[in-house]
């Protein structure tokens, strides 16, 4: 089975507009979570989220262009173009043998929502012809393929909160079986609107801490009620080993196993069973290594940060023998199906950096959520191998296994 391995990164999200920037705020505990400027959500009963405000798309768009794509796909295109940047290559690329594989939990849900508003009150000839093809999920990869010339396997992947973590598996699992050389892969969302913020209320999974926008994401915390939305996109380029070693390129780590499973439980409450055995097939791929850090879903709802614990624990044993976990949502928000790709370049930028970011607004412990969480500040370490878990509505679940080569 052919080696893959990361050569390229790339994000953006409400605390920086590249890596370099959102890694420093991330670890210097820096949050992005404020009052909701966007929309007006005065009637909302959410009022925070963690957007990005001032992210200029004609920074990556041609003006003309801007109409025909949703912020989602603007927003991963600024990721994408940071990580080919970062990947440096020649120009004797096989553009035939390199694929996309994008995500996205919603898709252009603000789109969604404003042509259905034409519709209602304007009647549907009113409606924009780049509705759909700035609204759908795939149009993602699709852009971006055009944009890098990339005419190898366009793959994407829609498993809400996991999306970004299953479509690096869905890279790697191409390239390893030789459909591709190299594959871009691009986790992108921006759900903020009002429909987004009104419906993840109405299931009650938000926050309602209006007045307290900085320490409403509290993952771990034992008051944690609920996740905060966020926006962002985040981007990797993997390669085949050796085509990566020869052209002497820069590589973060190689992809030494994944793991996906489904909980067949309930749509929207996980359970510990459904992660336990995502977490176990990744680490059975990568021949159960030592694990140095674990960059954890840790959504800041009472059930998510409960269940990955028991999962963490039941993997490696008691408290004091898990590796460091923490969870990045604090200073982000939840950036749904965007989450598991800015997750993985995170991870990375602790392995190449050996700082591992904070768990903030961890104030009062919980006793089923009793690991060393790096609570409120970050902390230097050696990081060899490290793992990143993804988990989504629909009891969908991913894993990822990074090591240094």
């Amino acid at each position: 089975m052919r080696r893959v391995v990361v050569t390229g990164i790339g994000m953006i999200n409400s605390v920086g507009l590249d890596k370099e920037s959102s890694f420093k705020a991330i670890v210097d505990a820096k949050c992005g979570i404020k009052e909701i400027k966007s929309f007006d959500a005065s009637a909302h009963s959410v009022k925070i989220a963690a957007e990005i405000l001032d992210f200029d798309p004609s920074s990556v768009m041609d003006k003309k262009e801007i109409k025909k794509a949703d912020r989602f796909i603007q927003l991963g295109i600024k990721a994408s173009n940071e990580a080919m940047a970062d990947a440096n290559f020649s120009n004797d690329i096989d553009f035939e043998r390199f694929g996309v594989s994008s995500a996205s939990g919603i898709g252009g849900l603000p789109n969604i929502e404003k042509n259905s508003i034409i519709c209602e009150n304007r009647g549907p000839r009113r409606i924009s012809p780049f509705f759909i093809p700035s609204s759908l999920v795939n149009m993602l990869g699709g852009f971006i393929s055009i944009y890098h010339s990339l005419k190898g396997p366009n793959l994407s992947s829609v498993t809400a909160c996991a999306a970004g973590t299953h479509a690096i598996s869905e890279a790697v699992k191409t390239i390893m079986l030789d459909g591709a050389d190299k594959m871009l892969v691009v986790g992108a969302e921006s759900a903020i609107c009002p429909a987004g913020i009104g419906g993840f209320a109405a299931m009650k999974a938000l926050s309602t801490d209006n007045d307290n926008p900085q320490g409403s994401s509290r993952p771990f915390d034992a008051t944690r009620s609920g996740f905060v939305m966020g926006e962002g996109a985040g981007a990797l380029v993997l390669e085949e080993y050796e085509s990566a070693k020869a052209r002497g390129a820069n590589i973060y780590a190689e992809i030494i196993g994944f793991g996906e499973s489904g909980d067949a439980n309930h749509i929207t409450s996980p359970v510990v069973d459904g992660p336990l055995r995502a977490i176990k097939a990744a680490m059975r791929m990568a021949k159960n290594p030592k694990i140095d850090y674990i960059n954890a879903h840790g959504t800041s709802t009472p059930a998510n940060d409960k269940n990955e614990t028991a999962a963490i624990k039941e993997v490696f044993g008691a408290k004091e023998d898990c590796p460091p976990v923490s969870s990045i949502k604090g200073q982000l928000g939840h950036c749904l199906g965007a989450s598991g790709a800015i997750e993985a370049v995170t991870t990375l930028m602790v392995m190449r950096d050996g700082i591992l970011p904070p768990t903030i607004n961890y104030k009062n412990p919980d006793e089923n959520c009793d690991l060393d969480y790096v609570p409120n500040v970050a902390r230097k370490a050696t990081v060899d191998v490290a793992m990143s878990n993804s988990f989504g509505f629909g009891g969908t679940n991913g894993v990822i296994i990074f090591k240094k080569v």
